[in-house]
């Protein structure tokens, strides 16, 4: 026997229901054994900002290379590293 839910609230503001569920389990108010998982395609991934050295020479090659497809280099990097990832 599945136990009876509290309704959800309405809330005045997006401060006002941050500050409710950080109080609240969302399990008195939701059947988490219902839900399904889904796929948000157009979110963009969050990225970090990283330091990497690399021999001028190598990163003049890379730049040059880039240069030839019309892309920017750092672009060019994260292609071909995803790339050897895949291949793997």
């Amino acid at each position: 026997m599945s136990k009876a839910l509290k309704p959800i609230p309405e809330f005045a503001s997006e401060a006002d229901e941050k500050a409710f569920w950080e109080t609240h389990d969302s399990t008195e108010y939701l059947d988490w054994t219902k839900a399904q998982r889904i796929v948000l395609p157009n979110l963009k991934p969050s990225t970090k900002t990283i330091s990497l050295r690399l021999p001028q020479h190598l990163l003049d090659s890379i730049k040059a290379a880039a240069n030839s497809r019309d892309v920017p280099y750092q672009s060019l990097i994260k292609v071909w590293l995803q790339e050897k990832l895949h291949s793997q």
